[in-house]
């Protein structure tokens, strides 16, 4: 019998289904539309069209968007928050900042549980973690009978300084199940036991509104796929790039909010490392949007300032990912000053870009690909064929005519602004954070990105373009390659120069050892069990730290005060030998790996392929005679230059002139940029 391994990944057009054989590494993909509805439809039928036995499968890796999408639509449960009295607001004072700091007019998002849900209680702990007030138990019956009462699915406890000491809080929870023992309940002293309250309280209300979506999705695909055969747990992809299985999903549903870009940005990591390069930038385009991510030293880098909605940070750690809406069906348009612009407006995919027949007449990056010959008529392996009139009409209404331009020249100038806008995104997290990317190469994917990488990367003056083998489903690939993972972390305030080494080992064994715990409950053996720490630390005054990792055992601090003046001054440019340190937080990473199937690999012979066929292409203004080849006929060594471009069923490629293409023995495409 075969065993296979299946990775899932669902878009917002389509969900792709990547079945790995584990004995050869061979791989075979399935696209289908995506049910918004209710996601697990397009999933079962993915795997009924891709042809696969439950009982056979060993792993299967799920990317959701089920709680992105419950978050930006706000089709949410009744959820309540119970708060210590007198800070019923805290989630909606925020930091009384704004995303716009100068349109006075755009407001910030309403709380995600309104004020007539947040509850307060008598109870309070000072910062020391000492108990002032407990817990009024009358009180909290009395709240607990209000919320069953209103029919809540969901609460959220939040109280003051719980991150230090969290016994009110969990005698909350007691009381609240006793009442309500069907009720998902978040405490914050769980969820994120860390000081600055909006960013505590919030992050807990998050996970308290998802959870009742979340943990009823899972519940419901766990079910089928057992019902199908499939024996093993459910593995979820959360934000901080590994997965988690359902029994972890009922405490931290919130961590499934990141699922979906994070697959990207672990597979753009992984093809990186395999083809030599530890310092790699993902490039995801796909009809929509491009996700950009980054990994230094064959590892990507992490955040915990990120949203859904502005206004309500989520603080769990997440692979950082930068989002902009720059697509295949991006629209071209003219501002107000005159000046031509790209996206963030879309065509979606429907009705799409002109080209698709569907009614758009507004040219996007795609229609203007197909004008400039870089883009076939005929797509998806023929299933698609794109109309080439109706491209040129729309390129030619809406940017050469208003802008006094011959039809090619407009449809160089829409591709040109969004490769720029893309550029400035990669230059976001790249050269804004300290990073040189001529040091960098660029993993290019997304059914767009081989179209655009090797634009964007002479623009950026990176040197190198790796366009994997199936470069539309490499999202869903990238859940293959993940292992399960969990972040812990405890505040640790204190001057680092009077810190004991003792002192920071005892508060990593504390929360190592509910680490342990944690994957001993997933059942992960003891030697599949790898535990990382870091120590987050800050120039005294400051109130932004930087995690700087540190060994098994803490000898000395002076190793980590020096390793964090050596990580601020990458970061931000300067260090300062002279300014005291403290230590703010410390964290473990708990990582249960998961053995992994090698991609199968090929012998390289070095030849010249040959093409399947000409046509012009558009370059620098003028047509070139460029040859096409079929993906699947360019075998390991092959060798060409461009201009050329390759077409495969999911994604094509765009070899620019003097740039130098190989296939290595992984069947990634190798560009060599070249101006």
């Amino acid at each position: 019998m075969s065993k296979t391994r299946v990775a899932v990944d669902v878009g917002g057009t389509f969900t792709d289904v990547c079945v790995m054989d584990e004995d050869t590494g061979q791989i075979k993909i399935e696209k289908t539309p995506s049910t918004p509805d209710d996601p697990m439809r397009a999933i079962i039928t993915g795997i009924e069209e891709a042809d696969v036995r439950l009982s056979d499968v060993t792993m299967f890796s799920h990317g959701t968007t089920v709680a992105t999408n419950a978050l930006i639509t706000r089709k949410l449960p009744r959820t309540a928050m119970v708060c210590t009295e007198g800070f019923r607001d805290v989630v909606e004072i925020r930091r009384s900042n704004k995303e716009d700091l100068w349109d006075t007019y755009k407001d910030v998002a309403k709380p995600y549980i309104p004020r007539r849900d947040r509850l307060t209680v008598k109870e309070r702990i000072d910062a020391a973690g000492k108990v002032l007030v407990e817990l009024d138990e009358d009180d909290a019956r009395r709240v607990a009978g209000i919320l069953k009462r209103r029919g809540v699915k969901a609460i959220a406890v939040c109280f003051i300084n719980a991150y230090v000491n969290g016994k009110n809080e969990r005698r909350m929870k007691e009381i609240l199940h006793e009442v309500m023992p069907d009720v998902h309940i978040s405490i914050s002293s769980q969820i994120m036991p860390e000081i600055f309250e909006h960013e505590r309280f919030s992050t807990t209300m998050v996970n308290a509104v998802v959870s009742p979506v979340v943990v009823d999705y899972v519940s419901r695909l766990g079910d089928k796929l057992s019902a199908g055969g499939y024996s093993r747990d459910l593995l979820l992809l959360h934000s901080g790039g590994g997965v988690m299985t359902p029994a972890s999903v009922k405490d931290f549903a919130a961590r499934l909010a990141g699922s979906g870009i994070a697959a990207g940005a672990i597979a753009s990591r992984f093809i990186g490392n395999l083809c030599g390069y530890k310092n790699s930038i993902g490039f995801d385009m796909g009809g929509t949007s491009t996700d950009v991510s980054l990994a230094h030293d064959g590892e990507s880098t992490v955040t915990k300032d990120w949203y859904i909605e502005y206004g309500y940070p989520i603080r769990f750690p997440s692979i950082e990912v930068l989002t902009i809406g720059a697509g295949g069906g991006s629209l071209a348009w003219r501002d107000e000053g005159g000046s031509l612009r790209n996206g963030p407006q879309s065509a979606g995919a429907y009705p799409g870009p002109a080209c698709y027949s569907n009614g758009n007449e507004v040219a996007t990056n795609s229609d203007a690909n197909v004008v400039l010959g870089r883009l076939g008529t005929s797509l998806a392996g023929g299933d698609i064929t794109l109309d080439a009139g109706l491209a040129e009409k729309a390129v030619r209404e809406t940017v050469a005519e208003p802008f006094g331009m011959e039809l090619h020249e407009a449809a160089e100038a829409i591709i040109h602004v969004a490769n720029a806008n893309m550029a400035n995104a990669v230059r976001l997290l790249s050269i804004a954070r300290g990073h040189d990317p001529r040091d960098f190469a660029l993993v290019a994917f997304g059914g767009a990105g081989a179209l655009h990488g090797v634009a964007v990367a002479k623009e950026l003056a990176i040197p190198v373009v790796i366009v994997p083998p199936n470069p539309g489903v490499t999202s869903a690939m990238g859940c293959l390659l993940v292992d399960i993972q969990h972040d812990f972390s405890d505040s640790f305030m204190a001057d680092a120069a009077t810190t004991r080494p003792e002192d920071l080992e005892a508060a990593f064994e504390k929360i190592e050892a509910e680490a342990l715990e944690r994957l001993q409950h997933e059942d992960v053996a003891p030697e599949n069990t790898v535990l990382q720490r870091t120590v987050e630390m800050m120039y005294q005054g400051q109130w932004r730290s930087l995690a700087v990792p540190a060994p098994a055992r803490i000898t000395s601090t002076a190793d980590l005060v020096a390793g964090f003046h050596n990580q601020h001054e990458r970061e931000y440019n300067f260090r300062r030998e002279d300014a005291p340190v403290s230590v703010f937080r410390v964290g473990v990473k708990a990582t249960g790996v998961v053995p992994k199937a090698e991609l199968p690999s090929y012998d390289v012979t070095h030849h010249t392929p040959d093409p399947s066929g000409h046509r012009d292409v558009w370059f620098g203004g003028k047509p070139l005679r460029s040859n096409l080849y079929e993906r699947t006929d360019l075998k390991a060594g092959a060798e060409f230059e461009g201009p050329a471009i390759v077409e495969q069923v999911d994604s094509t490629v765009v070899v620019p002139p003097k740039s130098v293409a190989t296939v290595d023995k992984y069947l990634n495409i190798i560009i060599k940029v070249k101006d």
